[in-house]
């Protein structure tokens, strides 16, 4: 398999941390989604990553899909959303939630870099709907005991809350007070402390 995108993307990344704990041979071709689009486009006419191409040529395209053809492959019971509900459909949300935190934050930082005249409107607009939803997911996880979110072992909310905390934090320097999300930091600063989340990682690069 081919993994096209850059780290520093929370999106990618988290197909990447995936990958590698579910112990699957890949191929990373960091592409940007700007200097390289005309590569992009050779696999997924939106241009965007991730881009998965699959052994057999097929790509998929968009995390929460490429994450769902990952656990497919996965070992009866090892599948990093949970099978049984309620828990997989509240693994669903916090991930949803954190992704859509994400969509927020590079929304943002495209506002800020790409227009000439940048409106203040939005940018707090944005800014509340990050600031909003973290504290959903603080309180969220407040009520949970363990390292984890769901079970004993690391699993795609874990993974989707962490990398866009480190997204945030790289491309929006000074927007959160972090100190006003202990539980989430706390997760986030042990999760990126392991050796996979070191290796797929990727100093935050503005698109030029």
């Amino acid at each position: 398999m081919i993994l096209i995108g850059q780290y520093d993307s929370p999106f990618v990344r988290r197909v990447g941390v995936a990958l590698r704990l579910y112990g699957l041979p890949f191929k990373h071709e960091p592409w940007s989604a700007f200097g390289d689009a005309d590569k992009i486009r050779a696999y997924n006419p939106l241009t965007r990553v991730p881009t998965l191409v699959l052994d057999n040529g097929e790509v998929l395209i968009e995390s929460h899909i490429i994450l769902d053809y990952l656990d497919s492959l996965a070992p009866a019971g090892k599948a990093m959303f949970p099978a049984a509900e309620p828990a997989r459909h509240q693994a669903l949300k916090i991930a949803s939630l954190a992704m859509g935190v994400g969509e927020k934050a590079v929304s943002l930082f495209y506002e800020k870099r790409l227009h000439t005249h940048v409106s203040d409107v939005w940018i707090e607009r944005c800014r509340t709907q990050i600031a909003s939803v973290l504290e959903v997911l603080e309180v969220e996880r407040g009520k949970r005991g363990g390292d984890y979110w769901f079970g004993d072992r690391i699993g795609h909310a874990d993974i989707a809350v962490a990398v866009v905390l480190r997204f945030i934090t790289d491309a929006h320097q000074g927007l959160l007070d972090m100190n006003h999300f202990p539980a989430l930091a706390i997760d986030a600063a042990r999760l990126e402390a392991t050796p996979v989340f070191t290796e797929i990682s990727q100093e935050f690069i503005p698109p030029a």
